[in-house]
């Protein structure tokens, strides 16, 4: 479990003192793998050195062999770790790996972003506060990156990747597409040109409400999709059955449907 190296975690020169246990581990996580409750990171108050083994007050360098014990050190996270480029992000609460000045702190969504979604984002209120919609774990203090939607819900990267791999497409909490399909869109625009609807089914309309742009529509029915009218998406739903077209009647002749006239018989005059 310790080692010079660190763990499969982090890579550092130390063991953390858990001060709820008391006991000494590399890290956090390999201490909440192990035991029944979870260590908070910001009370640590010492650390053993791995070279000389000497218990400390949580500094970055071991005050009796000199070891350093991280390239980088956080004196607020206790977070020992080779370098990164890592910062300390205060309204975060935590650190985050940089550099620094390829990130912002966006004030609404609480979360630390790219620098390229600055004004480029569409903004959920302490978004990262929530767990993954997928693996419904922790995303804030997560070391997996996240992936944010365009609707501005977070995923965990490797859950989108694994959710683009199953094709799925939409987000899970909104149904909103989960990146651009216009491509996919034409393409599904020319499999229903070349896959015309049965007889029966031809002028067939049906309801739909778009999960893209939420627009309420009546559209044709097609069995490969339903587009929508107002933002050409395919990203829509069903709302109620279908509507079939009404047949025409023929007119009748007027005069079919008058009752027949029979000749009333002539009076015979007297001589």
């Amino acid at each position: 479990m310790a080692s010079l190296a660190g763990c499969e975690h982090y890579v550092r020169s130390c063991l953390l003192k858990a001060p709820c246990c008391g006991k000494l581990y590399v890290c956090r996580l390999c201490h909440d793998a192990e035991e029944n409750h979870e260590m908070d990171r910001f009370k640590v108050r010492e650390v053993q050195c791995s070279e000389c083994q000497t218990v400390q007050q949580a500094q970055q360098t071991c005050q009796q062999c000199h070891e350093q014990f991280g390239e980088y050190y956080c004196d607020i996270c206790h977070l020992y770790d080779k370098n990164k480029e890592q910062y300390h992000c205060q309204p975060c609460g935590i650190c985050r790996i940089g550099p620094r000045e390829k990130y912002f702190h966006c004030e609404k969504c609480n979360l630390c972003l790219a620098q390229d979604l600055r004004g480029n984002h569409k903004c959920v209120e302490n978004v990262s506060r929530q767990n993954c919609p997928v693996c419904m774990e922790d995303i804030h203090t997560s070391r997996i990156g996240a992936h944010v939607l365009p609707c501005g819900h977070l995923l965990h990267k490797t859950c989108f990747d694994d959710m683009v791999r199953t094709g799925a497409y939409r987000c899970p909490l909104c149904m909103h597409s989960a990146w651009e399909m216009e491509d996919h869109w034409d393409q599904i625009d020319e499999e229903i040109s070349l896959s015309p609807m049965p007889t029966e089914y031809r002028g067939a309309t049906v309801k739909i409400i778009c999960n893209d742009c939420q627009a309420h529509c009546t559209v044709p029915f097609h069995v490969l999709g339903m587009k929508c009218s107002s933002c050409g998406s395919y990203n829509t739903a069903q709302d109620g059955g279908l509507i079939q077209q009404q047949q025409q009647q023929p007119e009748q002749d007027a005069e079919q449907n008058e009752p027949e006239q029979q000749d009333q018989p002539q009076s015979l005059t007297p001589d």
